[in-house]
């Protein structure tokens, strides 16, 4: 019998974030929620990641609600998300009691996997995440942020994923956020995997360096069951692989592939036309389309390289962009070669930027770098440079153990101060998880609301 090979379609978010730093509002894709239904995926990623931030900073939408309204349109698929572990969807640590109910929430809202990650794959900063997925009955799914660096081996990824395991986990991610694993490493490292514990295994990578077709083929090869690919016209470049050339490849090569290609092609005639119009505003940039082998050196992944082009535009210092990217591995060193994902790959990336432009190295530093010297975010793969830490810290104190263990609860007290604002236990949330914006969001939906009232009484 032949191995299947399943696919998890990431326009929806992955994709987009990648190509058009998230920019893709509901309205946009809701024609294509049933077609996506019907198309035969193992699962949509649809949230997580930056979609919670986005929905409520720029897109005006309840992120809550637009999940909801994806679970609707789509009951036969199953729903994916990206946790952050203890950042969740945040940039900064947060205490247990949020985290256990954002995870128990966004299941019952319609999630089914939840894909857990440490940026620094500090096991600690992915526990509670986990548990709280498992209870809540959904597939923890755990990831392994995927580098390469003096003090990352194959023998390591493989004691995370027994870690992982111990914890809850039912299948593995590798997720390879900037695109630099080859053909080699990823038939090593599924095959690495697959020898030491009896678990699905997901690849997850990026077109940014031109090496993910050959990658997913090998990692095919070695037993990987599912990948992560992107409906044609919002892939390539940062995003993932096309979905519809991998279909027709891994086929022609005598796997079995169970998505429906008539719905694959209405897809791709959809998301054209959609593509085209951020392509016309200026939101896609050529750059993030292309093909960067330099990406095989700096490790840049692919949201980290649209928002870098994106600060420095801002700036008017395009000029400064070879420059920002060639420091960016120079400042992952100095920090102790953190896997570059969200949070650590921007602040990675803002520290190089602010380096280049400073003309000057570490002369201003972001209070995330200094906790994160601090050790908030948890043990880094290496030692940070001690002569930079102790520059950036000057004299402050180190934390000892698990940071999130140091923290209060915040969920009552986050209810009571927001009072009538907050509808329900997802207000609350999304006030946790982004004070400003959700209070700024929940003010004007109070008015709106006020409005619609006074417009009926008048009408009546």
């Amino acid at each position: 019998m032949a191995q299947k090979v399943q696919f998890v379609e990431t326009v929806l978010r992955d994709a987009n974030q990648s190509l058009i730093a998230t920019r893709l509002p509901f309205e946009k894709f809701e024609p294509m929620l049933q077609t996506i239904d019907k198309a035969g995926y193992y699962a949509v990623e649809c949230w997580g990641g930056a979609t919670f931030d986005v929905c409520l900073r720029y897109l005006n939408e309840d992120p809550w609600e637009r999940l909801r309204k994806i679970r609707a349109s789509v009951p036969n698929t199953k729903l994916q998300m990206l946790l952050r572990g203890q950042n969740v969807l945040g940039y900064s640590h947060y205490p247990d009691d949020f985290v256990s109910l954002f995870v128990r929430k966004a299941v019952e809202n319609g999630m089914d996997i939840i894909r857990i990650f440490d940026a620094l794959n500090d096991v600690k900063n992915m526990k509670v995440a986990m548990e709280a997925t498992v209870s809540a009955g959904a597939i923890a799914s755990g990831a392994i942020s995927y580098t390469t660096s003096p003090v990352h081996n194959h023998k390591k990824y493989v004691e995370l994923v027994k870690e992982m395991k111990n914890m809850g986990a039912s299948t593995i991610c590798i997720k390879d956020m900037a695109g630099i694993m080859g053909p080699q490493e990823a038939y090593d490292l599924v095959s690495a995997i697959k020898d030491a514990v009896d678990m699905p295994v997901d690849l997850h990578t990026h077109s940014t360096t031109g090496l993910a077709f050959m990658t997913y083929l090998k990692a095919v090869e070695a037993g990987c069951d599912i990948i992560d690919t992107a409906i044609s016209p919002f892939s390539g470049g940062t995003s993932q692989p096309a979905t519809e050339t991998l279909a027709y490849a891994l086929r022609q090569l005598g796997y079995q592939v169970d998505l429906d290609d008539s719905c694959t092609k209405t897809l791709a005639d959809y998301f054209k036309t959609v593509r085209d119009e951020y392509i016309a505003d200026g939101t896609l940039m050529p750059k993030a389309l292309a093909t960067d082998t330099q990406c095989l050196t700096y490790q840049v992944p692919g949201g980290m390289l649209s928002n870098l082009l994106s600060q420095l535009k801002q700036m008017n210092a395009l000029d400064k962009f070879d420059e920002a990217l060639i420091e960016t591995p120079k400042v992952r060193a100095d920090l102790g070669y953190p896997p570059l994902v969200t949070p650590t790959s921007q602040m990675v990336g803002v520290q190089a930027v602010r380096n280049v432009l400073d003309g000057q190295r570490y002369k201003t530093v972001s209070k995330e770098i200094k906790a994160y010297c601090r050790g908030e975010y948890g043990t880094t793969p290496a030692p940070i440079n001690p002569e930079i830490k102790a520059q950036i810290l000057a004299g402050e104190k180190e934390v000892e153990g698990r940071y999130a263990d140091t923290l209060e609860p915040v969920v009552e007290s986050a209810r009571e101060k927001l009072g009538e604002l907050a509808k329900s236990d997802e207000d609350v949330l999304s006030y946790i998880a982004f004070p400003n914006l959700a209070e700024k969001f929940f003010e004007e939906r109070k008015a709106k609301e006020e409005n619609c009232v006074s417009y009926s009484i008048v009408e009546a």
